[in-house]
């Protein structure tokens, strides 16, 4: 750790997936740039993400859901969680938490105020996730990534502020990366992701639509595929058999690079796979999961699909009839895709890990101490 901040830390809390691992990682780097050191606290799935190097703290959480015996477990995890963050702040005494979603972060944030430390709360997705709404009463700011977050009008106008869902650097390095629309005639980049490993939904739905497509049609489509590992064996065979070559893989190190060279994403909408889409501005076909908590994907999807930067369509309505259907209406008339890219770089926040750590350091002046001796009376 040589060379690495000291003094009392910023605490950043967040757990259990990417989603709310990635901004905790790009927020952690602004604030070290900055000559501000900063702890991660997050579960044993959230430190997957860490690299070799980052100052973290590890708490016990767990969802309270499912069955009744699942919902005692959970429970019971996030009560030594809780005790756990009381000891760990206790011994960090940091300046301030940033609580970034994930029930991680619940434990640390209750903590937080029990010490009366100030917390500041970031929601990734357009809707106010579980964990944040836990903690909403608690909060001294909401930070958040869309300005119309559905549940978000329950705190106050004056402690709400907009920042965006910071990025990986590798991401921002590609968002000065021109968009190039395919010419009449040239071929059309289609990029497949969906999570970390994949969609079931996706490998059964595009092989199905390229399927439907003409030989000439097909001729034009180039094709990069992210499967889960169960399926790369059926999805290669069923492109084998029509003679269509497709690039396959259950993932891709170099996303970013992949994102901007293509000309279609068709991805889930998770908060950091349309962060990213939209950081370097490419056209999406997203579909959300339909199992995701409060359906926060579905409004991640229409919030994006309203300005103009790319097409929802649900599980239910995917097929590979439909998809097929958007193929040949974009192989015929590509130009709509480069005003789509315009519009999804717009929509784009690169500076929002700068704004969040701007966010974050108000909490520690002293007009930010006043705020939270108001938020604790």
């Amino acid at each position: 750790m040589s060379g690495a901040p000291i003094g009392r830390p910023v605490a950043i809390a967040a757990g259990g997936t990417g989603g709310h691992m990635f901004p905790a990682l790009a927020l952690a780097a602004e604030l070290r740039a900055r000559g501000q050191r900063a702890v991660i606290l997050c579960d044993a799935r959230g430190a997957r993400y860490l690299g070799e190097g980052i100052e973290h703290r590890l708490i016990q959480a767990a969802s309270p859901k499912g069955g009744p015996g699942r919902r005692l477990a959970g429970l019971a995890r996030l009560a030594l969680g809780f005790g756990q963050s009381l000891a760990t702040l206790h011994r960090l005494k940091p300046l301030a938490v940033a609580a970034l979603g994930g029930y991680a972060s619940v434990p640390v944030g209750l903590a937080a105020r029990c010490l009366r430390l100030p917390v500041l709360l970031h929601e990734q997705n357009a809707v106010l996730g579980r964990a944040n709404r836990l903690l909403l009463s608690r909060a001294v700011r909401l930070a958040l990534t869309f300005a119309r977050t559905r549940g978000a009008d329950a705190v106050p106008e004056a402690k709400r502020l907009l920042t965006g869902n910071p990025v990986r650097a590798e991401v921002l390095a590609r968002r000065g990366q021109a968009y190039q629309a395919p010419r009449p005639g040239e071929p059309l980049s289609v990029l497949v992701i969906g999570g970390s490993q994949g969609a079931r939904v996706l490998s059964d739905a595009v092989p199905a639509a390229i399927a439907l497509l003409s030989e000439a049609e097909r001729g034009r489509i180039r094709l990069t595929q992210q499967c889960r590992p169960e399926d790369l064996e059926r999805v290669a065979s069923a492109y084998a058999a029509l003679g269509f070559e497709a690039e396959l893989a259950s993932f891709f190190h170099d996303l970013p690079e992949r994102l901007a060279e293509t000309h279609l994403v068709v991805s889930r909408a998770g908060a950091s796979s349309v962060a990213e889409i939209l950081a370097i501005g490419r056209p999406a076909l997203l579909v959300p999961f339909r199992l995701a908590a409060d359906d926060h994907q579905t409004v991640n999807a229409a919030t994006v699909a309203g300005e103009g930067a790319g097409w929802l369509i649900g599980e239910a309505e995917l097929s590979g009839e439909a998809l097929a259907e958007r193929l040949r209406a974009l192989l015929q008339e590509p130009e709509q895709l480069a005003a789509m890219a315009a519009r999804a770089r717009a929509l784009g926040r690169p500076d929002a890990a700068r704004l969040l750590a701007d966010a974050v350091q108000a909490l520690i002046s002293p007009s930010g101490a006043r705020l939270e001796l108001e938020a604790l009376a």
